[in-house]
């Protein structure tokens, strides 16, 4: 069994789209922009916020735009962060099932650390160990960065630890950091994107990603 499981946060253990659709979709609206539908948002996150405001503002616009679509959308997300975010089925038992096999878990997320850690306390509490969340100045997945400060940190072993996301932003960050990798297909992106981004494994439930973590 893999002794560590670093998770992805939004389109692996949380489905946050329509708070985040939402929240761009604030942001466009107050500055006159046209808003885009809930299934595009899967497309634009996955980088970060300031990548997804960059994403959702009309081509080549200018920092002090984004400066102001950034701030109105944290201001939305802010206070609906929680509005319609809830855990995929299936996983606050995979978590449960983790925490009871002594299983350490911990999330490295692109969202910004104060969101990310609220969210992952809300609907795990204390099981889920650590939250390393974005913080200004540090860099985005793919950079492993904080994939390298969580096994600095949590003394784990690179052969130990099975990363897990949904996205081939989360492959390519677990390949960066020469972690073995589980694309999940409950999330925002496809098989194929994950495959073409170095998955080693996919699951489809989190029931296989269960199996997954207890054959090692």
């Amino acid at each position: 069994m893999y002794g560590f499981v670093f998770f992805d946060l939004d389109g692996t253990l949380l489905n946050t789209l329509d708070d985040l659709a939402n929240a761009g979709n604030y942001a466009l609206s107050r500055l006159g922009l046209p808003v885009y539908d809930t299934e595009k948002y899967k497309y634009f996150v996955g980088n970060g916020i300031p990548k997804l405001i960059e994403r959702i503002l009309p081509e080549n616009s200018g920092d002090d735009l984004k400066k102001r679509a950034h701030g109105l959308f944290d201001e939305y997300y802010s206070a609906h962060s929680e509005d319609m975010t809830l855990p995929y089925d299936g996983i606050p038992e995979l978590i449960d099932a983790l925490y009871d096999a002594k299983v350490v878990t911990a999330v490295i997320t692109n969202k910004d650390s104060v969101f990310a850690d609220v969210l992952i306390r809300k609907y795990f509490g204390d099981k889920i160990y650590r939250v390393y969340g974005s913080i200004p100045g540090t860099p985005h997945k793919p950079d492993p960065y904080w994939v390298n400060r969580a096994l600095s940190e949590l003394g784990a072993d690179k052969k130990d630890v099975l990363y897990v996301g949904d996205s081939g932003v989360d492959m390519q960050t677990a390949n960066n950091a020469g972690l073995e990798s589980a694309g999940v297909l409950w999330g925002f992106r496809r098989e194929d994107e994950l495959r073409e981004n170095g998955a080693h494994h996919i699951c489809r439930t989190p029931g296989e990603l269960f199996g997954i973590v207890k054959s090692v």
